[in-house]
């Protein structure tokens, strides 16, 4: 098994439950020291964008999604967000987390090429 995990999210606002597991998982990943990736896209771009992660709480026995996001920032973690995606919804660059990066999709097949073990919330 290699040392890359990825995970893409494809939800924040339109699903909490499933933007807070992705970064359960891929805080779960980084405490297996695995190079981890999160790649955000679709609606999961609005977890990288300042103010919106305090908005989703799903309560115990998970953490509120901004600690879990700041968690795998802190502890290393690699984000990309789609840069087209945050396009589409008038997002700028310096309205995003420090640590979230703005990438197209041939940054996630390059990442993907190493053969990482991948899932997808």
């Amino acid at each position: 098994m290699g040392n890359k995990f990825c995970v893409t999210l494809k939800h924040c606002r339109t699903d909490g439950d499933k933007a807070t597991l992705a970064f359960v998982v891929a805080n779960a990943a980084l405490g297996s020291d695995k190079d981890t990736l999160m790649f955000l896209m679709s609606d999961g771009v609005w977890a990288a964008v300042k103010g919106e992660a305090e908005k989703v709480v799903e309560g115990e026995p998970f953490a509120p999604l901004k600690e879990l996001v700041d968690k795998f920032i802190n502890g290393g973690g690699k984000m990309y967000v789609c840069a087209p995606c945050i396009k589409k919804r008038g997002i700028t660059e310096e309205q995003l987390i420090e640590g979230a990066e703005p990438a197209g999709g041939a940054a996630l097949v390059a990442w993907l090429s190493d053969d990482p073990a991948c899932v997808d919330f």
